[in-house]
């Protein structure tokens, strides 16, 4: 049986806004695996005890340069919101995604070695730690040659950036699909794009979910391919329901169609998506040894 600490505790209540108790039980039927506990608080829950799709768990920036039909984005990290706000980090940051787009580097390896401001970037990095004195690194970049034309938007201290290649439409549509993006977070234009594990996740949970009906195997069926039909909806960009639609009711798809628009495709950055980031709350780990001990 794992030990259940009090960090971990904290961890997945952060992860999924579940009471503590049901965090740490959901833990101790796990045995201590931080993702198992959190799909078993999502069937007994409901959906609505996960938010780790949308946490920022480091620090940086999101850097945008356009350059005509050609753009690039790139996501620096670092230690802290401090440093993230540095005049010094803004402009490596900036400096970086000119060099992206202006081509020749084809990945994050190839770029510690491009030249940059009679340099390496690599130097200017290693430069900017040691006067700063946090480590900085560039974690991911993307290169878009539009189709149509290219739409970007920076969000909340750019720790949101969104590229789009928008064909057709106008300056407006372009405007509003890149910041219902930023707000609405899609994971793909449609659902061929989705990961097939995230969608069987969900359906994993669904029969989990609806098998507590009781109800006859083909109504459970009809309610899992529901259920998860609503979700692919929920996290495709097409079948999201556009954010400044007036009924509360129009699809982006719908709002493409009637602007004689399409979107050939997009890209979306979160700073420190995917990056768990350790957060040790030292006095309820104090607290939770002592009371151990007590108990022993």
């Amino acid at each position: 049986m794992a030990d259940i600490t009090a960090g971990m505790v904290k961890e997945l209540r952060e992860k999924t806004d579940a009471p503590m108790m049901e965090c740490k039980k959901a833990l101790t039927e796990a045995d201590g695996d931080m993702a198992k506990a959190e799909e078993l608080l999502r069937v007994k829950l409901g959906s609505k005890a996960s938010k780790a799709a949308s946490r920022v768990t480091a620090e940086g920036i999101v850097a945008i340069h356009v350059d005509g039909a050609k753009a690039a984005m790139v996501e620096v990290n670092c230690e802290t919101d401090f440093v993230a706000k540095n005049d010094d980090f803004l402009a490596f940051s900036k400096d970086v995604a000119a060099l992206v787009c202006a081509g020749g580097v084809a990945d994050v390896a190839g770029l510690a070695g491009a030249s940059l401001a009679g340099s390496t970037v690599e130097a200017v990095r290693t430069a900017l730690v040691g006067k700063i004195g946090e480590n900085i690194s560039v974690r991911r970049f993307t290169i878009l040659n539009a189709k149509g034309k290219v739409f970007s938007y920076i969000h909340g201290g750019a720790k949101i950036g969104v590229l789009i290649d928008l064909v057709g439409g106008d300056e407006q549509l372009g405007r509003d699909l890149a910041m219902h993006i930023a707000a609405s977070k899609p994971k793909s234009l449609d659902s061929s794009g989705v990961d097939p594990a995230l969608i069987e996740t969900e359906r994993r949970i669904a029969t989990e979910k609806a098998a507590e009906s009781g109800k006859p195997a083909e109504i459970v069926a009809k309610m899992v391919e529901g259920t998860v039909q609503k979700f692919l909806k929920e996290v495709t960009l097409l079948g999201q329901v556009f954010v400044k639609a007036e009924d509360g009711k129009q699809t982006i798809e719908q709002l493409l169609k009637a602007k004689g628009a399409s979107i050939h495709s997009f890209t979306l950055y979160i700073v420190g998506e995917g990056i768990e980031k350790r957060s040790d709350d030292f006095a309820a780990e104090v607290a939770a040894q002592v009371a151990a001990a007590r108990a022993a």
